[in-house]
């Protein structure tokens, strides 16, 4: 029996990744149950726990407790342990702890780094790791410095570092949760330039991925930046502009959110969301005061999310980008696709089409059966269920009310959604076999 739950395990590494994700998410559960963790007066059950485990790990950020309010010091740093593992991946972090024994990484955890870092090929794997440890422990480093410093004024110095440190890792690494209690997330800094560009700069270098990080870093030097960098700083570039001026045009009079607000901070709050739409969970305006159409456009942010081998969930941007292109390729009459004057191959298209359908599968089907489970309007729900998959962690209020039953569905979601839906098919589904032959070719009528 040993033998073949090893086989079974280590048969791929969509499936080693899976289980390993898996595995710190049921030992955050049990470190939250502590009576460490939670302050006094307070209890937990053990699928709140699961939940923020999850939520942490899958750096989402939705909560059913209050973070800031409910757990003790010991139970943050274990949500930001969690949310560092999760964010920058276990096998990222094992690969570390080798690194620094100086212990040889062999070829299956290359294999698994591969899947988990999203990478073509196994060449300068390792290398690729090396520069994501730096450059996420050094960009943290610096948010969590710039955060203590702003938060200084308004509290003790170990606090202010205390908080300086938590929302560095956790916006860098888009996980949306924040200290500063009643849900509030970071209401009180709305009318903060520092804080929001501060905010707005961590989750676009923590969602644009590591892959691109390092093309930027070398850029001085070698003057040229990979067609996959070129791709996601443009659809980021896009997205992040064509967001804010929609969430700026539909808020715009709203006296609940950007209403009251100078032209200044209602642009700065328009950039906010919409980079925080993006994966990151950040919020100054209540969610649920806005406008439907705005509800319903970030819906839509979420959906594409982040690039790919980034912190950030979604189908990603490249995805997005690929899909526009595909369109753009049939209604000019042309055969290839063209990024950048280079052709894709049409497996890549194939992939595109693929994640996107079987995700937007798995989000009607959570909305559906969230319908079911949970007495709220639809829209609530299809923006709960889509922040969970794209692991955002914004909510119009419906996360601390969800059932049980819900909290498992947004739970399953939330897995599914940092994993991405292929990751864990091919970690539930058997190895296909390359054929040998191929059919007659048919003709079907189309549109």
């Amino acid at each position: 029996m040993y033998n073949k739950v090893k086989t079974w395990f280590s048969a791929s590494p969509a499936r080693a990744l899976s289980v390993g994700f898996a595995l710190i998410i049921a030992a955050g559960t049990v470190l939250l149950m502590l009576p460490l963790s939670v302050r006094p007066g307070q209890e937990i059950g053990w699928l709140d726990a699961l939940f923020t485990s999850a939520s942490a790990t899958c750096v989402t950020g939705l909560v059913v407790v209050d973070t800031g309010t409910f757990f003790t010091t010991f139970g943050h740093w274990v949500i930001l342990a969690l949310v560092q593992v999760g964010g920058l991946g276990f096998m990222t972090m094992g690969t570390l702890f080798a690194l620094f024994l100086r212990r040889r990484v062999s070829l299956k955890e290359r294999l698994i780094l591969q899947e988990s870092l999203n990478q073509a090929n196994l060449e300068g794997i390792v290398r690729l790791v090396r520069k994501v440890i730096a450059y996420a422990l050094t960009i943290e480093a610096a948010g969590a410095l710039l955060f203590t410093l702003r938060f200084l004024p308004d509290m003790s110095v170990g606090k202010a570092l205390y908080f300086g440190i938590f929302h560095g890792v956790s916006i860098f690494n888009n996980a949306g949760f924040d200290l500063f209690g009643d849900y509030r997330s970071m209401a009180n800094y709305v009318s903060d330039p520092f804080v929001n560009i501060l905010s707005i700069a961590l989750i676009i270098l923590g969602g644009v991925g590591f892959v691109v990080l390092a093309d930027l870093a070398e850029y001085p030097l070698r003057k040229r930046l990979s067609l996959h960098s070129k791709v996601v700083l443009t659809a980021t570039a896009g997205l992040f502009l064509g967001g804010a001026l929609l969430i700026f045009v539909f808020e715009y009079t709203n006296e609940n959110t950007l209403g009251p607000l100078g032209f200044g901070d209602k642009v700065i709050a328009a950039l906010l969301h919409s980079a925080s739409t993006r994966s990151a969970g950040v919020s100054t305006i209540d969610i649920a005061s806005t406008r439907q159409a705005t509800q319903f456009l970030m819906v839509c942010l979420m959906f594409v999310g982040a690039s790919p081998g980034s912190t950030g969930g979604g189908i990603k941007t490249t995805t997005f980008a690929v899909l526009i292109m595909a369109v753009l390729t049939v209604l000019r009459g042309r055969q290839d696709v063209v990024l950048f004057r280079n052709r894709l191959d049409p497996e890549r298209v194939y992939k595109a089409i693929t994640i996107t359908i079987f995700s937007f599968a798995l989000v009607m089907a959570a909305t559906m059966i969230l319908s079911i489970t949970e007495n709220h309007m639809f829209m609530p729900i299809l923006f709960e269920a889509t922040s969970a998959f794209a692991t955002v962690g914004l909510s119009t209020g419906l996360t601390p009310n969800l059932s049980d039953a819900g909290k498992i569905i947004v739970i399953v979601m939330m897995f599914i959604g940092r994993l991405g839906p292929l990751t864990l098919f091919y970690a539930v589904g058997s190895k296909s076999k390359r054929t040998l032959y191929r059919h007659a070719e048919g003709k079907i009528i189309i549109g």
